[in-house]
This record gives structure tokens, sequence and C-alpha cells, in this order.
């Protein structure tokens, strides 16, 4: 067997600058793998990951509506083409917000009263609605239609397919998505154009995230323990509520937004602002 200083000799295209942490690993019988053949996903190299937190996990399951996709980009040119027929004056990305937010109370309504799962884009139909009447524009069906076709043309963030590239090195990803099925399968391959290991709907569990057997459903499925999983998105309340089971979770702060105001336990594992971050954590 050779020496614990022939084993840090061995090592110099890892990446390790601090020789004496390096030593250590070698004390402890760490090596290193540098065939282009390893199979990282399959048995991980604990000793190259960044943040030690995520040292035991397998997969990662991403929102996508906000996260990986950009919302606001994609539909606010949509809104300004309704608000400029109507002749009205109100500003299409305040509109956008109000929308936003009143989707997630026809969400949270869907999921609580329980009158049965209606699906993502019927409470996107239902908030364009509501707030084009609470703006005193009653839109036409036609108008309607037009703004909801807009939601098939959905654009992801710039940087989110070269990150998904460096996290599939290492992990399964999954589309864990409040989109209905049908969908999320012309998201994926028509807009994000990313091969995920698999594209889970909320549709499965009956109801949206964040309510708690979503995350649990999903690991079933992956035949995991919540704890292998993390749980990324842009939504506070959608890695909250993976926290809550378990999951190990990321919030990608695009937004410049607070988390949520609960107890620690339930707060993001790690804080990034993009995809680029989001890799550079995981690996």
């Amino acid at each position: 067997m050779g020496s614990v200083e022939d084993s840090v000799a061995g090592v110099d295209d890892c990446r390790v600058n601090d020789k004496s942490f390096v030593l250590a690993l070698a004390c402890e019988g760490v090596g290193y793998m540098r065939s282009s053949k390893y199979n990282a996903r399959e048995n991980p190299p604990r000793s190259i990951l960044l943040n030690p937190v995520f040292e035991n996990c397998k997969a990662v399951t991403f929102d996508l509506f906000g996260t990986v996709l950009d919302l606001g980009g994609s539909l606010t040119p949509h809104l300004k083409i309704f608000l400029d027929g109507r002749g009205s004056d109100v500003d299409p990305a305040a509109m956008w917000q109000q929308l936003r937010y009143r989707q997630r109370i026809e969400q949270y309504q869907d999921t609580l009263v329980e009158l049965g799962h209606s699906g993502y884009l019927e409470t996107v139909q239902k908030a364009f609605d509501y707030v084009a009447r609470a703006n005193k524009l009653d839109p036409t069906p036609e108008q309607t239609d037009t703004f909801m076709t807009g939601w098939q043309e959905l654009s992801p963030f710039p940087e989110c397919v070269s990150g998904l590239d460096r996290l599939g090195e290492r992990y399964k990803l999954i589309a864990l998505s409040n989109g209905n099925p049908w969908f999320l399968d012309h998201l994926v391959k028509n807009r994000i154009k990313y091969d995920f290991d698999d594209v889970m709907s909320v549709e499965q569990a009956g109801y949206f995230k964040p309510k708690p057997g979503v995350y649990r459903r999903a690991a079933r499925n992956l035949n995991m323990e919540p704890g292998e999983l993390i749980m990324v998105s842009a939504n506070s309340f959608d890695v909250m509520g993976a926290r809550t089971c378990g999951l190990r979770g990321v919030y990608v702060n695009r937004y410049d937004l607070p988390f949520e105001d609960t107890y620690d336990m339930y707060k993001p594992d790690s804080t990034v602002l993009n995809f680029i971050e989001l890799a550079d954590d995981l690996l």
C-alpha cells in the first residue's frame, strides 16, 4: 500500500487546495476516482461535495413555474396585448403580480375546500378572469383564450439548462410540478428541452403543493427516503412544504423576496440566486 503522501500526490486534479484537508481524507481511507467511466450518480464521491448537508442525497426535484420557467418574462407581453386592446393604462407588470398572487389563492382554495383537484391551468384561467374584472376589464372569452395560449410559449431562465446538465452528472433530476401532466410534457419537450429522469405532476396526489402528500408521494415513487431528495424552488412555500416532510431544500431567490417566517427546521438548507450557484452548491 502506498503512503499517505502518495495518496495526496494523486489528487492534483480534484481541485482541493488545502493539502492538510486532503491528507486527513487520505488517512480516513477516502479515495478519489479519476476514470471518466465513473458513474457519480450511482456512487457519488462524498469527499468532493462542497456542502456536506447534501452528501446523502441522490435526487433533486425541481419546481418548474417561476423556478425553471420565467413566467413573468414570458407572460407580461401577453398581458400588455390584452391591456392595449382594452385601452387600459394598467401596468402589465403590476397586473402580472396580481394574477400570480390570485392564482395561489385559487390553488389554496382548491386544496383546502377539497372540491376536487381542478388542475393548474384551470386556476390560471380563474385568476386571469378575476384580476381582469378587479381592474374593471371584463375579458371576452376570446381574450381569455388568447392569454391562455401564451402559457404554451413559456421560456426557461437562460442559465437553467446548463445548470441542469451539471447537476445531472451526479443526481437524478425530477420535475415536480403543480402543472397538468399533458402541459408538463409539452413544456419539458418543447420549451425547456431537457430530458429529466422523471416528470411528476401533483395530479398523482390530487392536490397542489405545498400539501405534504405531494412530496411524500415523490419520495415513494422514487423508492427513496425523503432525506435523500432535495427540493429546489423559487417559491418559499414550496421549499418549506418539502422541509416539513424531511426533504432537503434549496431556495432559489430569483425575486429578492424573504423566506417564510417559520421554524428553523423548515427553512432552506441553502439559498442561491440562480442555477449556476445551485450547481456550485450541490456539486
